[in-house]
């Protein structure tokens, strides 16, 4: 029998908690050191703003008192960073977020430079290097008051939890109040872990009761999809067959197993995304099978339809408006777009929610992975933009428990403030110091690469 894993003693975690408390007197007057990424990265997780003495010149203390209180006060994971013009800026973003560990928004004023990164659940990339661009130019306390005050109130996350004590310079709090805080730690620790581990368990409900209603949507596709290879009727042997004729079927047949093996193992919502990619890649197989027998051109690898994937590979685009929406081009099978062209209701794919049956856009979050894997992450956004379900995708608080929105259901899982380690999207991170993705030139994502 499969041992279960044990979970941590009073004893052991009370004794992880004086590691902690160890850690805090660590930044206690006296114990500074260097301005190295992991002093600011200590001061971080203290106070979400940090000058370093070498650049005090730029911003007070008074005023990085300011921002400190003002970001407190708003409960959201900002962090600022202020730094002399000389400070090392290769990999500063990815280094730093590392070091920190707290998935969040990151501005670092660098001399007369300024950049942000992020975690895509706070905050996505086109927004991040919009906010930037706005700020170009500005005094360092006009830069990062108006920074901060823009991206307040557009990012997403909670404060961490571990800011407290005094905001500012990142000199460091009192001795006394680090004791206290560590002793604070230490008392509550076992009370904090039950609440966590409750909170886990509720999650854990949430997402099986969200599998349990998908996974009969997905058998659904499933069966389908077995039907259609019945009706196919093809055999390997029977006259005119080829072998590319016999790839196309071995493929179609990989894929139906594929998806009923991956159902069976799926252990949340974002496992779904992996079924449906393979439904859609046998449907396609399928397809291109159907244009060899019949000595038609082969079809270009189009989306399925976006009114129902069991429709199989679409046609062309068509417009259509959904309920209370704007116009937008959607992929559609030939039987839609017809009705379309004729004033008429397209064949929309409903299922059941307590509310009734109502198309799969309309009926719940989880339904993100499983459009995902049709669709694909890129063509998501303006498919379902105005829709209940392109609403729900679009939030931090989605990413938490079904993905991390567009583009990617299957990785993260962190909210802005928590605590993820080293555990982000290095791509989030990248590029260099001034170009929009960081310093030294590059791109890509939030906190890779150079700053």
């Amino acid at each position: 029998m499969k041992a279960v894993p044990r979970t941590r003693s009073l004893p052991a975690l009370l004794a992880a908690l004086t590691l902690v408390l160890a850690s805090l007197l660590a930044l206690a007057p006296g114990a500074r050191a260097d301005t190295g990424v992991s002093t600011i990265a200590r001061a971080l997780r203290q106070s979400p703003v940090y000058v370093d003495p070498a650049a005090r010149d730029q911003l007070s203390a008074a005023d990085a008192e300011t921002l400190a209180k003002q970001i407190k006060d708003a409960g959201k994971p900002l962090f600022l960073t202020v730094l002399p013009a000389g400070y090392p800026t290769a990999n500063l973003f990815a280094n730093l977020r590392s070091a920190t560990g707290v998935t969040g928004l990151y501005g670092i004023r660098l001399g007369d430079r300024f950049d942000a990164r992020a975690d895509s659940s706070v905050m996505s990339a086109t927004a991040r290097r919009n906010l930037v661009s706005s700020v170009q130019g500005e005094d360092a306390k006009a830069q990062l008051t108006d920074f901060t005050d823009r991206a307040l109130a557009n990012m997403g996350g909670h404060a961490p939890k571990s800011w407290g004590g005094s905001a500012g310079d990142g000199g460091g709090a009192s001795t006394t109040a680090l004791v206290t805080a560590g002793v604070v730690l230490v008392a509550a620790g076992a009370g904090g872990y039950a609440l966590v581990r409750r909170g886990r368990r509720r999650r854990e409900q949430e997402q099986r009761a969200a599998l349990d209603r998908l996974r009969v949507v997905v058998d659904e596709d499933i069966t389908a999809f077995g039907e259609e290879l019945d009706r196919l009727d093809f055999h390997p042997s029977e006259p005119g067959a080829d072998d590319t004729m016999r790839a196309d079927y071995e493929r179609a047949l990989d894929a139906y197993e594929t998806a009923k093996q991956r159902m069976a193992a799926a252990a949340k919502p974002e496992d779904v995304r992996s079924v449906t990619e393979a439904v859609e890649d046998g449907r396609f197989s399928l397809a291109q099978l159907a244009a060899r027998r019949e000595h038609r051109p082969l079809p270009e690898r189009r989306p399925p339809c976006f009114f129902d994937p069991r429709h199989g590979p679409s046609a062309t685009d068509a417009t259509w408006t959904p309920p209370g929406g704007a116009p937008r081009q959607v992929p559609v099978c030939a039987a839609d777009a017809t009705r379309l062209a004729d004033g008429r209701d397209p064949v929309i794919r409903e299922v059941d929610t307590e509310y009734g049956r109502r198309p799969y856009w309309d009926a719940g979050p989880a339904y993100g992975p499983w459009a995902g894997g049709y669709f694909g992450g890129g063509l998501l956004p303006g498919l379902l933009v105005g829709t209940l379900l392109g609403g729900m995708m679009a939030t931090p608080s989605y990413a938490a428990d079904y993905g991390t929105g567009y583009g990617d259901f299957g990785s993260g899982g962190y909210e802005g403030g928590d605590v993820s380690g080293t555990d982000f999207d290095a791509g989030d991170f990248g590029g260099g110091f001034g170009d929009g993705g960081g310093f030294d030139g590059g791109g890509g994502g939030d906190f890779g690469g150079g700053f």
